[in-house]
């Protein structure tokens, strides 16, 4: 656990209630110095502190203490890594990581905006993707059941769509790769082009 992280929450839901610090030490029956210390980072408060703190707040102890954000960015390489299953099927490049981001939103760093660029970079890239099967086929099939090696398949019979659908793919695969480096190196992702479909 963090202590900045925790000083930081208890000190943003003494703000939130409108307390001083001797205010939240009155309620909590806590000193004014423990109070200091606690919003300093210089102690974590257990037990019964803990619990005093958090009936002051009217907060739970899981409130303050799931706030802390970890730095996972093993996770972060999952995350963007799910996004391949657009090689199987288009719409799971969006449902795979839609899952992982809702999971961990707020408990890992950064995998909230990762999240946000990266489902709203598949939505768009999955929209686009099927306009141009729609427009190539003239609109007589949409095709919910192609995946990366019908694409191989559709380079033999029509060359000129085959090569723009390889070359969509390749491009979403590129995008991916270069934002797992950024993760692993602990810079944010950049999806573009996306609609933020997500804010």
């Amino acid at each position: 656990m963090n202590n900045q992280n925790l000083a930081i929450k208890i000190k943003d839901f003494r703000n939130r209630k409108g307390f001083s610090q001797e205010q939240l030490s009155e309620e909590s029956k806590l000193s004014l110095r423990t109070i200091q210390r606690i919003e300093k980072g210089e102690s974590i408060p257990r037990g019964d502190t803990l619990i005093k703190l958090t009936q002051a707040l009217g907060v739970t102890p899981d409130d303050l203490l799931e706030w802390t954000d970890i730095e996972d960015k093993g996770y972060l390489t999952l995350l963007n890594l799910s996004s391949l299953s657009v090689l199987i099927q288009p719409i799971l490049g969006i449902i795979i990581p839609l899952v992982m981001w809702i999971l961990k939103k707020e408990k890992i760093k950064l995998v909230d905006d990762t999240g946000k660029k990266l489902i709203s970079f598949q939505i768009t890239w999955t929209l686009l993707f099927y306009i141009v099967l729609i427009v190539a086929s003239k609109g007589a099939f949409i095709p919910l059941n192609f995946n990366f090696l019908n694409s191989f398949l559709l380079l033999i019979t029509d060359f000129s769509i085959g090569i723009v659908i390889l070359f969509l793919y390749l491009f979403n695969i590129v995008s991916i790769v270069l934002n797992i480096r950024r993760s692993q190196k602990g810079l944010k992702n950049k999806y573009l082009p996306a609609i933020p479909f997500l804010k």
